[in-house]
């Protein structure tokens, strides 16, 4: 298949299914408005609620609906109608938009192409210079930290995808200029379509594979499947990194036809990738073995971070990056915002911000890290805020956290929801008495920590649920936590 196409969109029927709050819809809205292609925008959201987007588009114009034009961009909020997915020549998905969708259905027997932003920038750009990240944890991390490593060789080097700074048709006239590497974190809901174009990109990360969102996909192995389309379509010159101590993406690798480079927590010399010995990371190939990064050297907390740098070392030696300037990128990487962010210290309390942790195994890592971090205090001085919504994880991945609640949290927090009533449930039934449940709102549950941290406590916003009826999203709910502390 052809990977790398000069398109010409003016005059095409563009209709965009979902603008979203995030800025993927608007970026490629607005790449089309500019191409000269007639676009139409449709989402279930009313007027109101996508206002913050909808003032970002250029050429918008009033509702009702009215008869597209070529350069402009006409809309139906609130609702779908099937005459716009008639009328289209092509449909581009909204991660948000499941596959099984009538809508969808209707535009293809009408002859319309279904598209994401990830399988046109693919078209559009080319796979060669890719580098995609897709994995339940670590992704944007991983991410971020193989573009900080790339620019010390590529200073034009490009970041986007389903990291929220930076969709990627924010960044689509950039890389038509440049030759340099691109760095793309792929959400399953990409892959999905990926998958069905036979697109991967020529540089794979696979950081692992766990229970999440299983409100839409019908069990892990689904989930998995969508997963895997970042390497499936890969060639034989193509290159794969995969977690060695995660069961599926060890598993899964007897379907690749790239060059696999593992990473691991033990060193294996009978693999090639990078693993850790003596707190230092090798690399290992089987001409030599090398010695990389001292990970003392870096401020990030976790195993699962130590995860996340030996996959992006694999990526930089593949591509020729330098040791020295693979440890200076590191040492200066502090972090991401929303992923075991440092908020303040007040009178010895500190807060936390994890917001991002939507899954019960995203608040296990985020306590682990401070249960090592703290050890010689071996006292409980984490106060959670945590609960919302399950994303349909099972019970039994609640009840591993209820464990390390109970050995390490003085009080928990919990907002309403169904994730909250998971987490009660793995948690026993007397003998922990600082609990409030049923939390509806940030300043409350902000409240009740507070009234109960002291000196040398954690205040940690670890939801370990996604933040479904309560917040706009998990980035919502961890700016409001510090919103409110930075107002204190």
């Amino acid at each position: 298949m052809q990977n790398k196409q000069e398109n010409n969109f003016k005059g095409k029927k563009v209709l965009i299914m979902g603008l979203g709050l995030h800025g993927g819809g608007v970026s490629v809205a607005n790449f089309f408005i500019k191409e000269g292609a007639q676009v139409r925008i449709t989402d279930l959201k009313k007027q109101e609620e996508l206002l913050p987007s909808l003032k970002k588009i250029k050429e918008i114009k009033t509702p009702p609906l009215t008869k597209g034009r070529r350069g402009g961009v006409t809309y139906t909020l609130g609702k779908h109608l099937e005459k716009d997915f008639r009328w289209a020549d092509m449909v581009v998905q909204n991660p948000g938009v499941p596959k099984e969708s009538k809508f969808l259905k209707i535009a293809k027997i009408h002859g319309a192409q279904i598209e994401n932003e990830a399988t046109l920038f693919f078209q559009i750009i080319g796979r060669e210079r890719i580098i995609g990240v897709t994995g339940t944890r670590g992704k944007s991390t991983t991410t971020t930290l193989i573009y900080n490593i790339v620019k010390e060789k590529y200073p034009h080097a490009l970041i986007g995808g389903n990291i929220a700074t930076s969709p990627m048709f924010d960044i689509i006239y950039k890389a038509k200029k440049t030759h340099d590497p691109i760095v793309l974190e792929l959400s399953s809901w990409h892959l999905e379509n990926l998958g069905e174009k036979e697109l991967s990109p020529h540089i794979a990360v696979f950081t692992n594979l766990m229970q999440d969102h299983l409100n839409r996909y019908k069990n892990l192995d689904e989930y998995g499947r969508a997963k895997a389309n970042i390497y499936l379509h890969q060639r034989e010159n193509d290159f794969l990194i995969l977690n060695w101590d995660n069961f599926f993406t060890l598993s899964g690798s007897k379907n690749a036809s790239a060059h696999i480079y593992w990473f691991g927590k033990k060193k294996n010399i009978d693999k090639p990738g990078c693993f850790i010995q003596d707190q230092w990371v090798y690399f290992t190939t089987k001409e030599k073995e090398e010695k990389i990064f001292d990970l003392s050297d870096t401020s990030l907390l976790g195993e699962h971070n130590r995860e996340n740098i030996l996959a992006a070392i694999c990526v930089a030696k593949i591509i020729g990056i330098g040791n020295d300037s693979i440890s200076k990128a590191i040492k200066n990487f502090k972090g991401l915002e929303h992923r075991m962010e440092f908020v303040m210290d007040d009178r010895g309390v500190r807060y936390i911000n994890d917001t991002a942790a939507t899954t019960p195994d995203g608040a296990i890592a985020a306590i682990k890290a401070l249960r090592i971090k703290n050890q010689e205090l071996r006292i409980k001085n984490i106060i959670l805020i945590a609960g919302g919504s399950d994303k349909g994880i099972p019970q039994e991945n609640f009840n591993e956290l209820g464990v390390l609640i109970q050995k390490y949290c003085k009080a928990v927090v919990l907002f309403k929801g169904v994730g909250s009533e998971k987490i009660l449930k793995s948690l026993p039934a007397t003998g922990y008495p600082l609990l409030v449940t049923d939390i509806k709102t940030m300043v409350d549950a902000l409240g009740v920590a507070k009234s109960f941290a002291k000196k040398g406590d954690i205040v940690l916003l670890s939801p370990a649920c996604a933040s479904f009826g309560i917040f706009q999203n998990e980035f919502d709910r961890g700016n409001q936590f510090k919103a409110l502390l930075c107002a204190m």
